[in-house]
């Protein structure tokens, strides 16, 4: 058997230069390709497979990794990959694929703060354990030296366990005292520092009591309730990013010699700009030559694209369809209607971060009456008895018996057992007092396109047509990928329609497709490109020779849930509008459909939130629920907010609330469980109100003890938790 000989460290100069020659002569070689592209349909892990695999086929591609909970995948490649060229990959595997500006995006977050609380949490838990074994001795019967070596071990437990475990009640404390405001966590760190204060010094006397183990309970009920408060938070980013990214990092600029590719950042006012099909654009602009469509669904919610010709005003972010374009830069950079839209919703979030919760009220009326309670008891004491040691004791169990541990509970508690139960209904909470503004609902606003329809169009009334005309409209509607035509294609295909011989077939970019038949052409497009008459429906048209053009009409299917949703909504008392950019005869139409009576149409993103604004003006509290990006300023300016799975990055992060599934029905659902949690939260602050109305005077009397007052502490804040899980 042949030994293998593993390498052994080197001294030999040439070995140590080696690496640092290769590092050196690696700044010369071209970097791979590093390209994010956002992933908004994607819901599993079997479409993350999918996808990741299909990028791997592509040898160019070295690596794909699919985040799921951000929806996107971050690909690396080599040079002369670009995102033009995954993109294509990525829809033919059947998903709908955006590039994302990698240099916009914060790096990724990882949630540091909790796993910092978990960590304290089990010292505290580990060192309390031991803590109470040595106690029980004490409790037992030890004496004398006996009793002050337990006091002493527990000393030299609980003293590094506190000093690690409450550092964030300590930091949190101190730098409100140096703004000399009070907190909750002021009366925290009292308590926390007199038990072990008068525990050492009973110790140090030879003293019948110590209270190491009242310390390090409280320490570890208290990072119980903090921990799962912070659990109830998501390290989602700002929807401000989002939408920043989304914006193009580069450009065609059509110059005096060509194309050349540059940073949008370099375009200026007046620049011709190419625009090619598939592309998104980087600038607000006008179109100077060139015929296509645009897809505007993402930012205005229109369902279907319009027509782009030269004259037409574009702006950016907008999707360019079929054919190549030029335009004319009128804004850029930050002036950019894309940009101004982030710029909403950043105003929109700092408005939201000035809503108070429950218990940041409850604390603030707290924290000073606790203190002033504790300082009166040890003055009065220090001058009934002259004792210092008395004082000392009564101060701390009145500190530690008012603790506000069960306070602390009551909302976390309350938060993850309501989360637990809207998870399983599939509603992911993502914002901490986003039950508490829920529950005080009482307007619904939904967007139309993608929220409450699902954004596909679907042929109606196909048994009116000849199977000749199908036949032929089904061989005009493949050589096309406008939506239209794609819902036509999987219509006649159903029906088993065979498909029509149709020759010199081509797409005229913006108006349809045509081509020969039996001799005779053949088109399927707009109406006025057949020379039809325009309908109120959403439709397209065939011509077939000199015949009279028939329209194929077509119709948004209703989201799975929605009809439910808004019946279910109606009943509580809710009052329900529709907000939606699409025109007004689809907007109507829907609004009758599902018998809403307020609705908006041809709504811009600014119309939008100013819409919701206006409402709660009015002294509304709005939900709004919404996927687009043109729904995102609007989400983060109503009172709670609701986003499906399914929509856009910058949606599902600027919502509270993320729909897992793809039914609405369960937004009701989400209302009536919002109002039980709140009504258990106002519960819960109750039972920690009496508890402390029954409590302090024992304790201001000196009829408890330090130890008793950390008991009975301890029975307030389970008593909370089992109420907070009658929820389940």
């Amino acid at each position: 058997m042949t030994a293998t000989l593993r390498p052994s460290a080197s001294a030999c100069p040439a070995c140590v230069a080696a690496p640092a020659a290769e590092a050196l002569a690696s700044r010369d070689l071209p970097r791979d390709a590093h390209i994010v592209l956002s992933l908004p349909t994607i819901h599993c892990a079997a479409c993350m497979s999918t996808v990741e695999r299909a990028l791997q086929a592509d040898p160019r591609v070295r690596s794909a990794r699919v985040n799921l909970t951000m929806k996107r995948v971050a690909i690396e490649a080599s040079p002369d990959l670009t995102a033009e060229d995954v993109i294509p990959v990525v829809e033919g595997a059947g998903y709908e694929a955006h590039e994302l500006d990698a240099t916009a995006l914060g790096a990724t977050a990882t949630d540091r703060a909790g796993r910092d609380l978990l960590m304290r949490l089990a010292v505290a838990g580990f060192a309390a354990m031991n803590v109470m074994l040595l106690s029980v001795a004490v409790w037992s019967g030890a004496e004398g030296e006996t009793r002050d070596m337990f006091h002493w071990i527990s000393a030299v437990i609980v003293l590094p366990a506190v000093a690690f475990s409450a550092q964030p009640f300590f930091r949190n404390a101190w730098m409100a005292l140096k703004a000399r405001q009070l907190n909750m966590d002021v009366p925290i760190s009292l308590a926390i520092g007199l038990a072990i204060v008068t525990s050492l010094y009973e110790t140090a006397l030879s003293g019948e009591h110590a209270y190491f183990d009242a310390a390090i309970a409280l320490t570890f009920f208290l990072l119980t309730g903090r921990y799962l408060d912070h659990r109830t938070r998501s390290v989602a980013r700002s929807a401000a990013e989002e939408l920043a990214a989304l914006e193009v990092p580069r450009a065609f600029r059509v110059t005096d010699t060509g194309e050349e590719q540059v940073p949008v950042a370099v375009l200026r006012i007046g620049d011709l700009i190419r625009v090619r099909p598939g592309g998104r654009m980087p600038v607000d602009g006008e179109i100077t030559d060139g015929t296509s469509e645009l897809d505007r669904s993402l930012l205005t919610g229109e369902t279907l694209p319009v027509l782009a010709e030269p004259g037409r005003a574009v702006g950016a972010g907008e999707v360019n369809l079929t054919g190549p374009l030029t335009i004319r830069a009128s804004a850029v950079g930050r002036d950019t209607s894309l940009a101004r839209m982030a710029d909403l919703v950043a105003i929109a979030e700092s408005g939201r971060s000035r809503y108070t919760s429950l218990a940041d009220r409850a604390a603030k009326l707290y924290a000073p009456g606790v203190h002033i309670l504790s300082a009166l008891a040890f003055v009065g004491w220090l001058v009934y008895s002259g004792d210092l040691r008395v004082a000392l004791n009564i101060a701390a169990a009145v500190l530690i018996i008012t603790c506000p541990c069960a306070l602390g509970l009551a909302v976390p508690a309350v938060t993850t057992a309501a989360s637990g139960r809207l998870f399983r209904k599939g509603l992911l909470i993502k914002d901490a007092t986003a039950l508490e503004r829920l529950a005080q609902v009482d307007t619904v606003v939904f967007d139309k396109t993608g929220t409450l329809t699902a954004g596909i169009p679907e042929l109606v009334g196909l048994d009116a047509f000849t199977t000749a005309d199908l036949s032929v409209a089904r061989a005009l509607s493949e050589g096309s990928n406008h939506p239209l035509s794609r819902a036509l294609t999987a219509a006649i295909r159903s029906a088993d329609i065979p498909r029509a011989q149709v020759t010199d077939l081509r797409e005229i970019p913006g108006y349809g497709t045509e081509g020969l038949w039996r001799g005779q052409p053949v088109r399927l497009g707009r109406a006025a490109w057949v020379r039809a008459t325009p309908t109120h429906q959403t439709a397209t048209w065939l011509r077939v020779g000199d015949g009279d053009p028939q329209p194929f009409l077509f119709t948004d299917r209703l989201r799975e849930g929605a009809a439910e949703a808004v019946a279910a909504l109606q009943s509580q008392g809710l009052t329900v509008v529709l907000l939606s950019g699409d025109t007004p005869g689809a907007v109507e139409s829907l609004a009758r459909r599902l018998d809403i009576a307020q609705w908006m149409a041809e709504a811009l993103p600014a119309d939008k939130a100013a819409r919701v604004q206006a409402l709660t003006d009015a002294g509304a509290r709005v939900l709004m629920v919404g996927d687009g990006l043109n729904d995102t300023a609007a989400l983060t300016a109503a009172h709670a907010s609701i986003s499906p799975a399914s929509a856009l990055d910058a949606a599902r992060v600027a919502s509270d609330i993320v729909l897992l599934g793809q039914s609405l029905a369960p937004i009701p659902e989400a209302l009536n469980t919002a109002r039980k949690a709140v009504k258990r939260i106002r519960e819960n602050f109750t039972i920690a109100t009496w508890y402390n109305v029954i409590a302090v005077p024992l304790a201001v009397a000196g009829l408890c003890s330090p130890l008793i007052a950390a008991l009975a502490m301890s029975s307030s804040s389970i008593t909370v938790s089992l109420n907070a899980l009658r929820l389940r």
